[in-house]
């Protein structure tokens, strides 16, 4: 079978060494981790480097003259410098150290506050997450600005004819998800930023779920705007990163004031420091930085295309099996997608599958995920979420295809 031949080439069993928590029981069973969407687990190598800074450098950045604090600068800086050269940003100070990509999204919406006026528009998409929809909403409200939506259709794609419809000279901001969290769909982002720069209108992606399965190249997206989470993509939670253009970045004000942030400092007044330093106020997540660093050299050395490859033919023999099942309803049927399966087994509640397959040891994502408008759109209170990453297996999700048989035969 052609699932076998990609597997021998992948390398899947050596890969699953390392990663401890592979290793571990639930309920008396293996576990199968297919909530990777929500985060992913991590690798040695990358809880080796969170052990390595705090067990030999832990200090502060950027202000000590003392070793330690100079070694942990460079190790951070160093991180900065791979995630620019991973996502091709054009210098190392176009990329900011958030704490996820919600900060990131947060804080373009703070700047642009001081942009917008009444009539303006701004662009979002149907199948947002929650996080790029409700600081929009609230820019919206503190500017007057005019809240527009791409609609999407039944198979979970974004309507492009829609879109365009909606752009013209008062649009000055379009936010789009490079893929849908909800769905897996694989947006045409590059066309989007075109499109919307065609009519001067900035851009923000969501690469929260792209980063893990697609590897972005801002300057070839001409994005404007593109934000990160590391706990996506084998990295620890509480960082991430957004990628700004520079002149952007130079226009928007901080968004938080404190150290770190200023040049000088007197009660008559502030001058803030340059980038990337005027948007990172505080003692930053140096650990975390460093480790999002260490994650990035682990998915690399696997390779971007192989990981896209495998997961491909796992989502492809998961949706064949599950729609073997009676009942099976899959959301989210989009040409393109990543390695996400929504669905819901007719007459059944999705918390109690989810609850029953997690007794049988398998993880899966319950509810809304934080894309209401999207459960709305389909008139479903919420889906059973199985999201894949390149160290889950065949047999797993074979594993998983009978606990969803099994759970359907004691529910019904």
């Amino acid at each position: 079978m052609a699932h076998q031949t990609q597997a021998k080439t992948f390398e899947v069993e050596r890969i699953r060494k390392d990663f401890p928590i592979l290793n571990r029981e639930v309920n008396g069973y293996p576990l199968v981790y297919f909530d990777n969407a929500a985060t992913s687990q991590t690798p040695q190598q990358v809880i080796d480097a969170i052990a390595d800074y705090y067990s030999n450098y832990n200090a502060n950045i950027h202000r000590g003259v003392h070793s330690l604090s100079q070694e942990a600068t460079d190790k951070y800086e160093q991180a900065r410098i791979k995630i620019q050269q991973h996502f091709n940003a054009g210098k190392a100070h176009e990329i900011i150290f958030t704490s996820g990509t919600t900060h990131g999204i947060n804080l373009v919406a703070s700047g642009f506050s001081g942009f917008l006026k009444e009539g303006d528009e701004v662009i979002v998409s149907a199948m947002e997450h929650h996080s790029n929809i409700v600081p929009w909403q609230m820019l919206c409200e503190r500017t007057g600005a005019k809240l527009k939506v791409i609609p999407m259709d039944q198979k979970g794609e974004l309507i492009y004819a829609e879109f365009e419809k909606l752009l013209s000279a008062k649009a000055r901001l379009v936010f789009v998800n490079h893929v849908s969290n909800a769905l897996g769909t694989v947006n045409p982002i590059k066309d989007i930023i075109q499109k919307s720069h065609a009519v001067g209108a900035a851009v923000l992606v969501d690469g929260a779920q792209a980063a893990p399965h697609i590897k972005a190249d801002v300057q070839d997206l001409d994005v404007d705007f593109y934000v990160v989470s590391a706990h996506k993509m084998c990295g620890p939670t509480g960082v991430g990163i957004l990628y700004g253009k520079e002149e952007w970045l130079e226009k928007l004000p901080p968004y938080q004031g404190g150290g770190e942030m200023i040049a000088t400092v007197s009660f008559e007044g502030t001058t803030y420091a340059g980038l990337p330093h005027k948007f990172e106020a505080g003692t930053p997540n140096i650990c975390g930085g460093i480790a999002f660093g260490a994650a990035l050299d682990y998915m690399n050395g696997l390779g971007f295309d192989e990981i896209a490859a495998y997961e491909h033919e796992l989502l492809e023999y998961a949706t064949r099996k599950l729609k073997e099942i009676e009942g099976m309803k899959i959301y989210g049927e989009a040409a393109e997608k990543t390695a996400v399966i929504s669905f819901n087994i007719e007459g059944l509640h999705p918390y109690d599958i989810g609850t029953l397959l997690d007794k049988m040891g398998i993880a899966v994502r319950t509810g809304h995920h934080c894309a209401q408008p999207v459960m709305d759109f389909f008139k479903i209170p919420g889906t059973v979420r199985a999201s894949f990453s390149f160290y889950n297996t065949f047999e797993e999700i074979g594993r998983f295809v009978e606990g969803v048989k099994k759970a359907k035969m004691m529910l019904q």
